[in-house]
């Protein structure tokens, strides 16, 4: 289901070359609130792909900042385009958005408790069946327990997948770290759900007859033994 992608000698160069691309993101750990031209709550996407939520997302956004990450500069280069093109059709400029490049299983090196996000994106990531690359989804409680050190209390996670034993097991994966489940749909497109965008990746799964699972997980206190 998840596309490869052939490498692009452009992305690298146009992504350096662009004021919105952050090329060294463990030095702003600690410091991520303060890296925007305005102080505003941050919004972060894990995995952002080609950008086509991100884009849309921080466009019609612009109360909040945007922080979109992913491991692929070709990808990270078609995100980068596309942000350009819908923020030039709306004569905006991307003052409320940054791309950067890193691993995501190794967050930890670029964000810390002095980052203060709001709420994290995980949009339609790697679902990871085999049992030994389990630990590798941005789902995982490995990753979890790394995204409450910098998601404030009470902040949100929102999930979207094509993938239902993926989702089943993130549901056990949310509750063991200590997040509260407070929206779920396992058909997002008929749910009613007000607040989506529909991205290119997810119309193409869902014109296959594929529903879309999504939730909103809440970072509540961790459980005690027993609970």
């Amino acid at each position: 289901m998840h596309m490869r992608i052939r490498h692009k000698p452009w992305a690298k160069p146009e992504l350096e070359a662009s004021e919105f691309f952050i090329q060294d993101p463990d030095a702003l750990k600690g410091k991520w609130n303060d890296s925007f031209p305005q102080k505003l709550p941050l919004y972060m996407e894990l995995g952002c792909g080609k950008g086509g939520f991100v884009s849309q997302a921080a466009f019609r956004d612009q109360e909040h900042n945007y922080l979109a990450v992913d491991i692929k500069y070709e990808m990270l280069g078609l995100a980068k385009r596309n942000v350009e093109r819908v923020y030039r059709e709306g004569m905006m400029r991307t003052d409320n958005v940054r791309l950067t490049a890193h691993n995501i299983e190794r967050i930890f090196l670029m964000m810390n408790e002095n980052d203060v996000v709001d709420r994290i994106y995980i949009n339609f990531c790697n679902p990871w069946p085999r049992p030994k690359h389990k630990k590798r989804r941005l789902t995982h409680v490995r990753q979890l327990m790394q995204y409450r050190t910098f998601l404030k209390d009470g902040g949100e996670i929102h999930f979207k997948t094509d993938d239902d034993m993926l989702f089943e097991e993130s549901l056990e994966y949310f509750r063991e770290c200590g997040f509260e489940i407070t929206y779920i749909t396992y058909d997002l497109h008929h749910s009613g759900y007000e607040h989506n965008i529909m991205t290119e990746h997810e119309k193409m799964f869902s014109d296959e007859g594929i529903r879309i699972k999504f939730l909103i997980a809440k970072k509540v206190g961790m459980p005690t033994e027993g609970d």
